[in-house]
């Protein structure tokens, strides 16, 4: 993912804190959020500091009779001292590096479980009684 120097979350994301991007030839939809409850951007009025920022990346992919895979990714961006959260031009790409890395591990599960019970069949490694 290439990172636009020009916006301080280093992609251009909505007011809502959105956007979508392709990587890898997936819709990647990336999100980028306070963790707290507020819509005022303040400090906690118990700890006296700033809550963290998410940004999650995610995308589905979805193949014949309901087959679908995912990747997911999650980074925090923690604030420093009693300062809010200074915008990380990296955590996108990052948040997105660990959503390609969990699709990859997904598809690996999926085809190692399709390995382990064959079209038309039970587990390849059963034994054919009942219990």
């Amino acid at each position: 993912m290439n990172i636009d120097t020009t916006q301080p979350w280093g992609i251009a994301v909505d007011y809502a804190g959105r956007a979508t991007l392709t990587e890898a030839g997936h819709t990647v939809y990336v999100n980028v959020s306070d963790t707290s409850l507020s819509s005022i951007i303040a400090p906690d009025s118990i700890t006296g500091t700033y809550s963290p920022v998410t940004v999650t990346a995610q995308f589905t992919e979805t193949g014949d009779n309901g087959a679908v895979l995912r990747g997911t990714g999650r980074v925090t961006v923690m604030p420093v001292g009693a300062d809010p959260v200074v915008p990380d031009q990296t955590a996108v790409q990052q948040a997105v590096a660990a959503a390609l890395a969990d699709f990859e591990a997904n598809t690996s599960a999926y085809a190692a479980l399709c390995a382990a019970w064959p079209a038309g069949g039970g587990p390849g490694t059963g034994t054919g009684t009942t219990v």
